[in-house]
């Protein structure tokens, strides 16, 4: 697959669509949807994990790599999407959750019951005096991120949930049972593999960070780059063909040049998230802060250029399981919904690298607004709930910050129709459906030439049609106006020229180049091709502008 080409569309299996009436998505639910997602265009789907898991953090708490959840189905339910999705140009890409496992897992189990073998699959300290962690490391979930076992006098290392402990990938044996799980899914028919925070799987120094929790000492850690060539030249790496991205948590931009060179032979493109903190304050994501745009216009701008000067490959996204909805963070949930949700959609496609999409976010799917603390499942959101209230913030505040920043706005059932279940189960959904499914559906879309869907499917089908979309250089364009942002994608003879509107007013656009020539690809208003060099953008406005010829 040309990675540059496609698009890749995630799957939270959980919320996507249930066949069985047991109130979470199943395998034969994305199955039963491929005509769905052909039509709209996608080239692979990315899966959340379906492996035998506690679900303690919806599947990221991996019980065994080998086996599908019964809730998900069967082994044999997953070969049959893996052919049905192949017979329509679809590939699969699935999770792997590789710096931790779950408590469950045979290998944690055994290191507990004092098996020296498995005792160094994972990470396993003494503490200080009185009890106190080795390390003041803290969990990216809440509190410490070393869990005492008093009947051994020791801690061990969880830098998510307390259920996940770390694996030790200074261990060789654990590198190599890795490789031997990417293998097994390849022989399935696998075409691309996600890495789960793969960049903290090397650790720095065990020592207090005196400056921080600890972020900068396990992630992008000193051995990171030797990890991933053994894994790439071991399993993936052995078929060309195979796509690879790697989630990478709290990195840097230097350590991405690497991880995302094809010439370094370790992924083929990343996922970073500082440009996800437009609307944090400073480092804090549960606090209620605005928007951010000109620190988010200048990292996307500074990630663009930089990763293509070195050579390297960008993962672009705006939503994801791990993301509230982004119409409900930096669009519009109101009036200009329908535009707001087209344009960020513009923005972020038609950069440089390989687009992800979100399930729903093709539809403009909003946040939960969950109204009680009982109605969120995320452990992540529990456990900041229960921080924030403690630190002394009333539990209208916790929440009113958890119906901003909670995953679960992204993990609400996927909108098929408008019914009160949304066509997603016949049963008890594991998570509420989002009201305004009698209005943002699949089904009302499809049918309307004008909707968030239809706009989405001439994004995507932009990318393949023309080359500039794929290979084109990337170009910032009145980087320092804080109402557009403006770029152009360029190769000789052709220009692409995106014009997006942040807000939601009139805005006259000064361009830093005559418009003359440039005809309309796309838009989310009907619009005349420009001449001179401003447009009158109106709310929310997206412009995808094209000219043949001299680069203007």
């Amino acid at each position: 697959m040309d990675y540059k080409k496609s698009v890749i569309y995630e799957i939270y299996p959980k919320s996507f669509c249930d066949t069985s009436g047991n109130g979470f998505g199943d395998l034969n639910g994305i199955t039963s949807k491929l005509d769905y997602l052909q039509t709209l265009g996608v080239n692979m789907l990315w899966l959340c994990p379906f492996f035998v898991s506690p679900q303690v953090d919806n599947g990221y708490d991996v019980a065994d790599y080998y086996a599908v959840d019964p809730r998900y189905g069967t082994m044999e339910d997953f070969d049959n999407l893996v052919r049905e999705a192949d017979r329509r140009g679809i590939g699969l890409m699935l999770d792997m959750v590789f710096n931790h496992t779950s408590d469950q897992h045979v290998w944690f189990r055994k290191a507990l019951a004092g098996d020296p073998y498995y005792r160094d699959f994972y990470i396993f300290r003494k503490g200080g005096a009185d009890h106190t962690p080795p390390t003041n490391w803290k969990s990216r979930f809440g509190g410490s991120a070393w869990e005492y076992l008093p009947e051994r006098d020791e801690y061990y290392l969880h830098l998510y949930a307390v259920q996940q402990p770390d694996l030790n990938w200074e261990n060789p044996a654990v590198r190599q049972e890795l490789q031997k799980v990417i293998r097994f899914w390849m022989d399935k028919g696998v075409k691309g593999f996600r890495f789960d925070v793969i960049n903290q799987v090397s650790k720095g120094a065990y020592r207090d960070d005196p400056d921080g929790d600890g972020t900068r000492l396990f992630t992008d850690g000193p051995r990171i780059h030797e990890f991933l060539k053994e894994l790439n030249a071991n399993s993936f790496g052995r078929d060309p063909a195979i796509v690879t991205v790697g989630e990478m948590a709290a990195t840097r931009l230097e350590s991405c040049y690497r991880y995302a060179n094809p010439q370094e032979k370790e992924l083929s493109m990343v996922f970073s998230f500082h440009h996800m903190r437009a609307d944090f304050a400073g480092d804090q994501k549960w606090v209620l802060a605005p928007v951010d745009f000109p620190s988010f216009k200048q990292v996307v701008f500074t990630w663009q250029s930089r990763m293509a000067e070195h050579g390297a490959w960008n993962a672009l996204f705006l939503n994801n399981h791990d993301q509230p909805r982004i119409v409900s963070r930096f669009g519009s949930e109101g009036v200009y919904w329908k535009q707001s949700a087209k344009m960020l959609g513009t923005l972020y496609q038609l950069l440089r690298g390989t687009p992800f999409l979100y399930q729903g976010e093709e539809l403009g799917m909003t946040n939960g607004h969950f109204p009680t603390l009982s109605d969120y499942r995320d452990v992540e959101s529990l456990n900041n709930y229960r921080i924030l209230t403690r630190r002394g913030l009333s539990p209208d505040d916790a929440l009113r910050i958890l119906a901003k920043h909670s995953r679960d706005n992204a993990r609400t059932p996927m909108q098929w129709d408008d019914t009160p279940k949304a066509g997603f189960t016949d049963g008890t959904p594991w998570i509420g459906v989002n009201p305004n499914c009698k209005t943002i559906n699949a089904r009302a879309e499809l049918a309307d030439e004008d909707s968030v869907f239809h706009y989405y499917q001439r994004l995507i089908a932009l990318r393949k049609q023309y080359d500039v979309v794929s290979d084109g250089d990337f170009q910032p364009v009145t980087a320092e106006d804080d109402g557009v942002f403006a770029y152009a994608r360029t190769l000789p003879g052709e220009t692409l020229l995106v014009v997006c509107n942040f807000y939601g007013e009139d805005y006259t656009w000064q361009a830093d180049r005559t418009l003359d020539g440039f005809r309309v690809l796309l838009g989310n208003y009907p619009a005349a091709a420009p001449t001179g060099q401003s447009i009158a953008l109106r709310p929310y406005e997206a412009l995808v502008l094209y000219r043949k010829g001299a680069q203007a």
